[in-house]
């Protein structure tokens, strides 16, 4: 029988490592048997990040990048393996997202950078990547992909809800009974929080919010990011660094009437994070009863507590409530996503990303 154990790889624009996932197929519902997560060296992420921008000899430098990303991916790869007590030919595939340093499906591309051969080399197991460009060709965003998954493993009978991904960038997906599933980019999720918190604390993240959670709110700050023209556009719609970065924010603090505490413009990013999901969620989900929250900003306790205050009445909870921890679903999705390239079945969700249609994504390495 072909093997149903598929590794998901996935590194987001939090640009803090490689979380990796070892799935079984053949079971119901869908499990994860082992997780782990590889941080990223600090030249490496400082590499990644300084790729999110134009800069010197760039096709050098990203092609040495995307060869540390895959030796990082096969450490996760073999991290997994070891706690499965599975060997490599025992896996069906390995599905890699990649690290996007640039987005911008309104031009016609987006770009992931990887190197699939070397890590199909280095493993011994078929690779899948290159996820998005075909929907892109299409037509699409590219953006977000998690949504099939999100229906696969939450949607219920005669339960309207909605998944929210914490992740660098923050989306979601609704739920509806009888209803297309769909989906988008919401704005930042943690990635100008993260960036925000580095520059005034040395520390790569705001632990359960702590530090963010003693300001207070600049509410002239907050309107004026809120403003931002992306918010209103309607879906099908994607964002990345390419555009909330903190050069962005930091015009809007150079227009503030008084400068601003470092803790309170945390605060008021939190707020930023929390309200513009409830707001999307308001107009487009408005008869979503629970949401469900996963990817790392999950495991922030202040962001929680001022997401479950912006979206009211609706119930607030977790994919691990659910029998999937926060920080595997999206690795998980690109476990899901190889294995539907393998089968050539189309994975993509045009009502979610505008593509002509939907289609098989992903280029296939064989081991």
């Amino acid at each position: 029988m072909a093997s149903e154990y598929y590794i998901g790889l996935m590194s987001g624009t939090s640009v803090d490592g490689v979380d990796a996932v070892l799935a079984d197929f053949s079971a119901s519902p869908l499990r994860s048997i082992a997780a782990a997560h590889v941080a990223f060296p600090p030249s490496l992420r400082a590499e990644l990040n300084a790729l999110q921008r134009s800069g010197p000899d760039e096709i050098h430098r990203a092609a040495l990048a995307a060869n540390a990303l895959m030796d990082c991916c096969a450490a996760a790869a073999g991290a997994v393996l070891t706690q499965a007590g599975l060997a490599p030919r025992s896996i069906a595939a390995i599905g890699v997202h990649g690290q996007t340093i640039r987005h911008r499906p309104e031009l016609g591309y987006t770009t992931q950078l990887a190197n699939p051969a070397r890590l199909a080399e280095a493993t011994g197991i078929t690779v899948v990547a290159d996820f998005r460009s075909r929907d892109v060709a299409a037509g699409g965003q590219g953006a977000p992909l998690v949504p099939a998954l999100h229906a696969a493993l939450f949607a219920a009978a005669e339960r309207h809800r909605v998944i929210v991904n914490l992740g660098g960038i923050a989306n979601i997906t609704y739920l509806s009974p009888n209803a297309p599933v769909r989906g988008f980019d919401t704005g930042p999720g943690n990635t100008l929080l993260d960036a925000w918190c580095e520059r005034h604390t040395g520390a790569r993240f705001d632990r359960d919010g702590a530090w963010g959670a003693t300001g207070g709110v600049i509410a002239e700050l907050l309107g004026a990011l809120k403003a931002d023209a992306y918010f209103a556009l309607a879906p099908p719609k994607s964002t990345g660094r390419d555009r909330f970065h903190v050069g962005w924010l930091e015009q809007h603090l150079a227009s503030l009437q008084r400068p601003a505490r470092p803790v309170d413009v945390q605060r008021t990013l939190l707020a930023l994070t929390a309200e513009t999901i409830a707001d999307a969620v308001a107009a487009h989900c408005g008869d979503a009863t629970e949401v469900l929250a996963c990817g790392g900003g999950a495991n922030n306790a202040a962001l929680m507590r001022e997401l479950a205050l912006a979206l009211g009445a609706r119930r607030l909870a977790t994919t691990a409530t659910h029998g999937v921890p926060v920080n595997e679903v999206e690795a998980l999705a690109f476990a899901w996503l190889a294995r539907e390239a393998l089968a050539h079945r189309a994975a993509s969700l045009p009502a979610v990303t505008g593509a002509r249609g939907s289609r098989v994504l992903g280029a296939i390495y064989p081991a």
